[in-house]
């Protein structure tokens, strides 16, 4: 009889997260349900103007992410391909908002899948509520210092009104 081995199931959530938004919180939430381990990978992406550094971005997903207790926050700046073997994940986890998003998210899981045939790409359908939410939005109510108590964590509030602002949102 052989011994059976249990191995971990491994999915990576990548994105920029600049910032993280309830939006991927709902993904992060309900994605790592399906998971032993879910690995959010922030991208280290040079060619992006970005608000808040990696070590920031990743620290902030540490404080909403941390009643989570099988999720991993890290970062990467190679294919993510080549980082979700390295990390020995079998999945990796889309959100998906619109038709515009899936096109583009196709183009990418087909990319990875030539790259990568032992990497299977997941889509998460994003909650109607977050459909129109983008991080790109929330900088924008952040930079005019509107009330993000809808889109972002008291925490995230709070750093993007730092950013801009100089000052702490209550």
């Amino acid at each position: 009889m052989k011994q059976q081995i249990n191995v971990p199931r491994i999915g990576v959530y990548p994105g920029s997260f600049d910032p993280v938004t309830l939006g991927h919180m709902d993904i992060i939430l309900r994605a790592s349900k399906q998971f032993d381990i879910l690995i959010v990978a922030v991208l280290n992406n040079l060619s992006k103007n970005a608000l808040f550094s990696v070590e920031e971005r990743k620290d902030l997903l540490r404080q909403v992410t941390a009643d989570i207790p099988n999720v991993q926050v890290d970062s990467f700046r190679d294919l993510l391909v080549n980082y979700v073997r390295d990390k020995g994940a079998q999945v990796i986890v889309r959100g998906i908002r619109t038709v515009t998003d899936f096109e583009y998210e196709l183009q990418l899981a087909s990319t990875n899948h030539k790259l990568n045939p032992d990497a299977e790409t997941i889509f998460m359908m994003t909650n109607p509520e977050y459909s129109y939410l983008s991080s790109s939005l929330v900088k924008e109510i952040a930079h005019f210092n509107g009330d993000l108590t809808e889109w972002v964590s008291p925490e995230v509030g709070q750093a993007l009104h730092q950013k801009f602002n100089g000052i702490d949102e209550k």
